[in-house]
């Protein structure tokens, strides 16, 4: 079995980035990405990032929201060749995976619902679908006010100038921050600080460390 490695982060933390720059390191590892928008399961997680799915409870809207993402990886998981990667021992580097429910949608609960949100989460989507557990998670950090003119700099050119639900809710993206850090703690994630004294680091600079951190696990 190889190693399953996630790349995780809130939006505008340049993930996307950080990918491209591993494809083109690592040419022996595999490489997916969540969700599939071009997909009918993804369809749905549109629908749901346009708000089209009012949110009037909590925690229906958390175990709601986490069925939408965990569809699309079981679809992933039976159709695609990095689970079969995965089991010829090659390692697959994953943007976002069963981590980024996690931190969206404990974000929207108490904290005193955390522990039995993610317990349900976990058995969901890792025992009753079956999806592989994640060797590494490396979550990249980044401060909010950082990302967020990260983001409007994308939007500029994507998107048509429009940000979803999520994006642009800067209260509910300070909640994920928060469940992040909770996450990271709780599940031993590896964090990698992508600013430095109010400013962005390298995208280079920030290559070396996943890559370092990668390596350690060969």
């Amino acid at each position: 079995m190889g190693k399953l490695i996630v790349l995780e982060g809130l939006d505008g933390t340049g993930k996307s980035t950080q990918l491209a720059l591993l494809k083109a390191a690592l040419p022996d590892a595999a490489f997916t990405e969540f969700p599939h928008y071009e997909r009918n399961t993804g369809a749905v997680i549109s629908e749901y990032l346009a708000g089209d799915y009012p949110e009037e409870n909590p925690k229906t809207s958390a175990c709601a929201a986490s069925l939408f993402y965990a569809v699309d990886r079981y679809k992933s998981l039976k159709l695609d060749d990095w689970a079969g990667q995965l089991r010829c021992g090659r390692t697959v580097i994953s943007g976002r995976y069963t981590t980024s429910n996690a931190i969206y949608q404990t974000a929207k609960l108490s904290q005193n619902q955390w522990e039995d949100y993610i317990s349900w989460l976990y058995d969901l989507e890792y025992d009753k679908l079956g999806l592989p557990k994640p060797d590494l998670v490396l979550y990249l950090e980044m401060p909010l006010d950082i990302s967020q003119k990260m983001l409007d700099e994308r939007y500029r050119y994507e998107n048509h100038g429009k940000k979803d639900v999520h994006e642009a809710d800067g209260a509910y993206l300070s909640k994920c921050a928060e469940s992040a850090r909770y996450l990271a703690k709780r599940d031993g994630w590896r964090v990698i600080n992508c600013a430095d004294d109010g400013k962005p680091r390298t995208k280079q600079d920030i290559h070396r460390e996943i890559l370092k951190l990668i390596e350690s696990q060969k």
